[in-house]
């Protein structure tokens, strides 16, 4: 049962209604293709409508979770209670001498595209990330030996008092995975990257090298939320995983790559709790085997049925 109706009908004061989705299936939005209903699904077109919906969430206290493209999510079974705020139509990118700036529902790896449009250098590592600019800044995103910190300048955040931010790129105290907008719940809304000038062709070589060595080491044929792990210092995920006989391991319709171990792909129509026990099943084998604890690098959210 829907306990927010009435507050969809307000929210429709300050968004049009092809904005506003009631109990609209998570599934659609998450890259694992798994997750429950949410109450209220909206999709603000701007920044002034964003902070309406924050501002009637918090004075009605119901609650909100925003996402990007969902690459980096797990919703479980039983949905979201509340709101959800996707930031889908914030993706404007603009482009002067060799400073991008991009709105954070943008795409990634469409950022790193029009930069190559510009024979700009700095985003190679970026092409084949598949969530926004908003959630690689907030986990300082990287791949290939490049990261987030070695070509942001400054990012634009709406912090929970609702004020609009402009924190510099020392502020955003970027570590592995992390970042101040991460440890401070902000929300990015917009950030500038600086790039330099290279050749277009050498750039796009590049490209298409790590676009073909992520397509031959990763599952990319199988929904999933990419590595599902955190690296623990000192070892590799994937290798600990794989050397505790778990390669091809499954649950329900969740199952441990054969390809690359780190990643658990939803298989077979898996449901949220096949992933979340084929988590918890790999996370004790490889402690009781190695004494290392996983930590998920995957965001689980949602309730259960």
């Amino acid at each position: 049962m829907n306990h927010y109706l009435d507050f969809a009908k307000e929210l429709n004061l300050i968004l049009s209604e092809e904005d506003i989705k009631l109990d609209e299936p998570m599934k659609k939005h998450t890259s694992f293709r798994v997750g429950g209903p949410a109450d209220i699904f909206v999709t603000p077109k701007n920044v002034d409508e964003l902070v309406k919906v924050i501002r009637s969430c918090k004075e009605r206290k119901v609650p909100y979770f925003i996402i990007g493209f969902g690459s980096n999510l797990l919703v479980k079974d039983g949905g979201i209670r509340g709101v959800v705020i996707k930031l889908s139509k914030f993706s404007n990118i603009d482009i002067k001498d060799n400073v991008i700036k991009v709105q954070c529902g943008a795409s990634l790896a469409k950022t790193a595209r029009e930069a190559l449009k510009y024979s700009l250098s700095g985003l190679e590592f970026a092409c084949g990330i598949p969530g926004t600019v908003g959630g690689a800044v907030a986990m300082n995103a990287g791949a290939y030996g490049g990261e987030m910190k070695d070509v942001l300048c400054n990012v634009t955040i709406l912090d929970h008092d609702g004020n609009i931010k402009i924190l510099s790129h020392d502020e955003l105290e970027l570590g592995y995975r992390t970042s101040a907008v991460l440890k401070n719940q902000y929300l990015a809304l917009e950030c500038e990257m600086n790039l330099k000038n290279g050749e277009y062709d050498e750039i796009k070589k590049t490209i298409d090298d790590l676009m073909g060595r992520r397509a031959e080491k990763q599952p990319l044929e199988y929904p999933s939320a990419g590595s599902t792990f955190k690296r623990p210092v000192g070892y590799f995920a994937g290798k600990l995983i794989e050397d505790s006989n778990l390669k091809g391991k499954t649950i329900g319709g969740a199952a441990v790559s054969e390809k690359h171990s780190g990643f658990i792909i939803n298989k077979s129509q898996a449901t949220a709790k096949d992933i979340l026990d084929l988590i918890s099943h790999v996370q004790k084998i490889v402690k009781d085997e190695f004494d290392v604890t996983l930590e998920t690098e995957v965001r689980i959210i949602g309730e259960e049925i």
